[in-house]
């Protein structure tokens, strides 16, 4: 995988990975603050793998400063992924619009010389 949309859908994927990027979009947040609400269900290594993959993905930044490890929402990968997914909401929406339009056309006609299901 190294086109980086496979690698932010990749990362998308996991709802662990999704729950911190909801919490990074609060703000900036440590690796300790980050890894919290997940150490009663995981190591600290594997959120640690879980942030290296999101790295990885550029869905955020991680920096040092000292013992701190801040990391910070990178929106711009986001909005890549949702360009992306942009041109085929538009399809498909498009689509529907033509189905609903002829199913309309379909359901409004009435049938010529039937009684419609009622019995005389």
């Amino acid at each position: 995988m190294h086109d980086q949309l496979s690698q932010t859908f990749a990362a998308l994927a996991d709802p662990t990975r999704r729950a911190m990027l909801a919490e990074l979009s609060k703000g900036e947040a440590n690796v300790s603050e980050l890894a919290k609400p997940f150490l009663k269900t995981m190591s600290l290594p594997a959120v640690t793998k879980h942030l290296h993959v999101l790295e990885k993905a550029k869905l955020i930044t991680k920096t040092r400063e000292a013992q701190w490890r801040p990391c910070k929402l990178n929106p711009e990968a986001l909005k890549d992924a949702s360009d992306w997914m942009e041109q085929y909401r538009v399809m498909w929406e498009e689509s529907f619009d033509r189905l609903g339009a002829y199913l309309k056309t379909v359901t409004d006609t009435p049938t010529k010389g039937k009684n419609n299901g009622r019995k005389k």
